[in-house]
């Protein structure tokens, strides 16, 4: 054997070693369990490969994709339950939580039902949401920044919104004041990606506060490029083809209002350092600005929603810094124009979206999505909370976030941008 051959023989070896180890290693992240299906995926046809759905969007996959998709396929055991003693644990739980943060405790929880509501028809609901997504999205007259590109144009630390249960084959695009703790509660459990005392949390209210928001308690897709290089983008798409995806979203003017209450009424000291300081040095004739917020707060100094929305409007602010994910425009945060969403859900209609949504994962029996808060912002403060914006100032801020009204079917407060 020539050392031609020999080479070429020793590279095909590598080669195929490489893959098993991305193979053996993606179990680090529960990928024994990459091709679980929901009732919302696409369909898998007889006789297809495991884990491979001929058909619909797959014969675009690049050749990589497809590749990875049967190598995987072919290789990792499928399992399509939740292991019976899980099952039971989860089954179980506190019927309600003890209230620990200081957020919690002002606002409170509705624990009242909402059988009346729950005649909505959630799949007529879901097919013209989605419909109306789709048709903007490809509608020229409607533009945005970042709404042409592809999602391989999306840099990596803008997909740490999106959260990965490999247990269940689901994708969740957490968009800050808009239920995203009790949701991310809710994937913790599902992805059993956190235990107390060495058994997996089973009730999403037991999970405390400080753990939910802890970035090292979540598989996001931010985190693929740092395991799998140039591999990731790959897995990525697979996982979106095979994954049920789902967002829930709000009246974007009543999501910063409740942005405002919770970071700015209520004592926050990191939200005081990194926004409130500047916001008074910037928007305020104060000279003698308290260095803590429990001092300023003592001393009757607050940053009013009056000086939040300037330095929303104000264009410095994004040339220094991107708006912080708490008052971010959805589309920023969850690409809709580039990741084809299986499920909307609205904060206004959350009881009745987020049962359905279980049901649709077939994860209702396990346990209860978490109750809404008792005094939950409302859009019938927008009069009162806009009454001192000056009508200029409520237009500019309706373009800034015309995108996320338009693309999730929220109205155009018409009432609020008139003289």
């Amino acid at each position: 054997m020539t050392k031609a051959q020999l080479l070429r023989l020793s590279v095909v070896l590598v080669s195929i070693f490489m893959i098993l180890l991305i193979i053996v290693y993606w179990d680090n992240v529960g990928t024994a369990h990459f091709y679980l299906h929901t009732s919302v995926s696409r369909p898998q046809s007889p006789g297809a490969i495991p884990g491979i759905t001929a058909g619909e969007g797959w014969e675009t996959l690049p050749d990589m994709d497809e590749f990875l998709a049967k190598l995987l396929s072919s290789n990792l055991k499928q399992n399509n339950s939740i292991p019976q003693k899980t099952e039971q644990l989860l089954a179980q739980g506190s019927s309600k939580p003890v209230l620990t943060n200081l957020e919690e405790r002002v606002r409170g929880y509705d624990w009242s039902t909402h059988n009346a509501r729950n005649s909505l028809d959630q799949e007529k609901l879901q097919v013209e949401r989605q419909r109306t997504l789709r048709e903007f999205c490809a509608n020229s007259s409607l533009t945005f920044p970042s709404k042409e590109r592809s999602f391989d144009d999306i840099p990596n630390y803008e997909l740490n919104h999106l959260i990965v249960d490999d247990r269940h084959g689901v994708i969740y695009c957490y968009v800050p004041k808009v239920a995203c703790t009790n949701w991310k509660r809710v994937m913790i459990v599902l992805s059993e990606s956190l235990l107390d005392h060495g058994v997996p949390y089973r009730n999403p209210l037991d999970i405390p506060r400080e753990h939910v928001h802890n970035t090292s308690t979540h598989l996001t897709f931010n985190k693929f490029w740092r395991r799998y290089g140039k591999f990731s983008r790959h897995l990525m798409k697979i996982k979106m083809k095979k994954y049920t995806k789902f967002l829930f979203v709000r009246d974007p003017f009543v999501r910063l209002i409740s942005a405002f209450r919770s970071k700015f009424e209520l004592e926050n000291e990191e939200f005081y350092q990194r926004f409130a300081i500047p916001m008074l040095k910037l928007y305020s004739n104060h000279t003698n600005i308290p260095t803590s917020v429990r001092e300023a707060f003592e001393g009757g100094l607050r940053v009013s929603f009056y000086n939040f929305i300037q330095y929303l409007l104000d264009p410095r602010t994004e040339k220094m810094v991107p708006f912080n994910e708490h008052w971010r425009q959805i589309y920023r945060l969850c690409h809709p124009c580039q990741i084809d969403y299986d499920f909307i859900g609205k904060l206004e209609t959350l009881d009745e979206d987020a049962a359905y949504l279980l049901q649709l994962l077939k994860v209702d029996r396990l346990f209860r999505f978490p109750p809404s808060y008792r005094n939950r912002t409302a859009s019938s403060w927008e009069d009162d909370w806009f009454a001192k914006i000056p009508v200029a100032w409520r237009q500019k801020l309706y373009k800034l976030y015309e995108a996320d009204f338009v693309l999730f079917g929220y109205p155009k407060p018409e009432n609020l941008l008139k003289d």
